[in-house]
């Protein structure tokens, strides 16, 4: 394997999380404007996504390979629990 085949399998891997955490931090811009509690926008799409890949990473592990629908459920879970912890405040 190539060091462009790397890139693209390691950007495909990396795709959904991306996804997930750039669209949950700009939707929960929109759907929960009255809640003062809320992190800079971009530090909440950082931290969806490194949960996001670190869940990823989790169902790669235990499964042995990537794609799996119960590896996405969890990263999607995961990515909706700490937007909630992070409007609820819970920054510490």
């Amino acid at each position: 394997m190539g060091p462009l085949d790397l890139l693209n399998h390691l950007l495909n891997f990396l795709a959904p999380a991306l996804f997930v955490g750039i669209f949950l931090g700009l939707l929960a811009r929109v759907f929960m404007r009255k809640n003062p509690a809320q992190v800079v926008l971009w530090k909440q799409m950082v931290l969806n996504i490194m949960v996001g890949v670190a869940a990823l990473a989790c169902g790669l592990l235990i499964f042995g390979r990537d794609g799996k629908m119960a590896s996405y459920a969890a990263m999607v879970i995961c990515c909706a629990t700490s937007q909630w912890c992070l409007s609820r405040g819970w920054r510490k």
